[in-house]
């Protein structure tokens, strides 16, 4: 019964940290995100508009993957094709297996913005996430 306590604890504390940890609701100016073949993680992040965001970015997938975040009201849809380059807002692109430290600065215009990973069939197959913009304090 010992045992069931402790891993339940475990799991429990394991929750709590990654509810702590990136995504989430709170604006930060730093990204966390790790790429894996079909997702991001997390897949959501809230950021203050027209700030400098820092982004780290893992590949720890089988092949390259980007991330993409569209322009405002932009949608990908479900693959992604040359009509949806000019809706690009920022992108960095990661080799499998390795890792970006870069940064960008955030939208001015508050909202939800589309993020996808352009490598084909990854849009399809869930490989999409959302940045929401927030207005900073005045």
């Amino acid at each position: 019964m010992k045992k069931y306590t402790v891993i339940l604890v475990l799991l429990s504390l394991s929750l709590a940290l990654a509810a702590c940890g990136g995504g989430g609701n709170a604006p930060t100016t730093t990204i966390n995100v790790t790429m894996t073949d079909f997702q991001f993680a997390p897949n959501e992040f809230t950021v203050p508009a027209g700030q400098e965001i820092t982004v780290n970015a893992a590949n720890n997938g089988a092949v390259i993957h980007n991330f993409v975040i569209m322009k405002y009201g932009a949608n990908a849809g479900d693959a992604w094709d040359g009509s949806d380059t000019p809706n690009i807002y920022w992108e960095v692109e990661v080799q499998p297996g390795g890792s970006a430290q870069t940064s960008f600065t955030a939208p001015t215009e508050p909202g939800d913005y589309e993020i996808v990973c352009r490598t084909p069939g990854h849009i399809v197959s869930g490989m999409v996430a959302k940045l929401r913009v927030v207005a900073g304090d005045k």
